[in-house]
């Protein structure tokens, strides 16, 4: 139920302060949620198999996120910012994937 509640209060503040994101840190958004999606995806297919443990979701998200931020920020700054970015999402698109036909098979038994 706290989830919940949390998730809530955060829709109604996100609508209700209209929070910017700097310029600067608009190349890394993308990225951060495809990472923050793979951390999400993997909790719920853990959640499944019966093995989540919270601790590892919460460091399992910001390390993701921190990780996939940093290749494109190394990227950046050699000028390849664009192909590691493209890499990443392919990386952890496949992890996505890969972590939805796993909750297809759980749910579904399919």
């Amino acid at each position: 139920m706290i989830p919940v509640i949390g998730l809530l209060v955060g829709i109604v503040a996100g609508i209700l302060l209209e929070p910017g994101l700097p310029a600067f840190l608009q190349p890394y958004l993308p990225i951060a949620i495809v990472a923050a999606l793979d951390a999400l995806f993997g909790a719920l297919r853990a959640h499944l198999d019966g093995v989540f443990n919270d601790r590892v979701f919460v460091v399992s998200f910001f390390s993701n996120v921190l990780i996939a931020a940093l290749i494109v920020f190394v990227g950046d700054q050699i000028g390849v910012g664009s192909q590691l970015s493209t890499g990443v999402v392919v990386v952890l698109g496949i992890r996505i994937f890969t972590n939805a036909a796993a909750i297809r098979r759980a749910v579904l038994h399919a």
